[in-house]
């Protein structure tokens, strides 16, 4: 069920976002020098690395690291780069990842495969059996705020609760939450 509702939902997505996905990739070509899409090593269900695109919103040089790593993030940000990760319309390329089966609309976001104690919290958890999301319930409670521990019981309740209708209540608590750009730190 969860997998058709995914479907149904990227399709009313992609009719919506269509337009708008094109208007981000032409202004982040036309804004800074090098690719429109960053491709990242992520780790997905089962602790599997998988290929995760965002609209770049980093300069070419950046260490691949989590933002909260970097010394500056603010200075490796490109000129749309603040705009793009504050309305998370960086995100949007994932419709891509959805499809192919590698992530679903709901679920524990997806961290890069250097992240290792939050992989290993989840793993010790059960949280890598899931499908890692767009969006997810550690995600509208606190995002970038909060500690690496907390997103991992933030994590282990979405397992624990799971259904559709959670799924649903995490979407829209989601869109309010980046309408009102709350939780985003860089």
């Amino acid at each position: 069920m969860k997998r058709l509702f995914d479907l149904l939902l990227f399709v009313i997505s992609l009719l919506l976002l269509a337009l708008p996905l094109i208007i981000v990739a032409i202004l982040v070509k036309f804004t800074s020098t090098g690719p429109v899409l960053y491709w990242s090593d992520r780790v997905g269900k089962d602790n599997k690395i998988f290929r995760m695109p965002k609209f770049r919103s980093m300069d070419v040089d950046t260490p691949e690291v989590a933002t909260h790593l970097l010394e500056n993030p603010h200075d490796a940000l490109t000129s749309m780069g603040g705009f793009l990760r504050k309305s998370s319309l960086d995100e949007l390329p994932q419709l891509w990842n959805i499809l192919m089966g590698e992530m679903s609309f709901v679920g524990p976001r997806p961290v890069l495969f250097n992240h290792s104690e939050l992989i290993e919290l989840r793993t010790q958890k059960n949280v890598h059996t899931l499908l890692p999301g767009l969006t997810g319930w550690a995600q509208i409670n606190g995002r970038d705020e909060i500690s690496e521990e907390k997103k991992s019981e933030l994590d282990e309740e979405y397992l624990q609760q799971q259904s559709l209708i959670f799924d649903i209540k995490i979407i829209w608590l989601t869109f309010w939450k980046v309408i009102l750009r709350h939780d985003v730190s860089h």
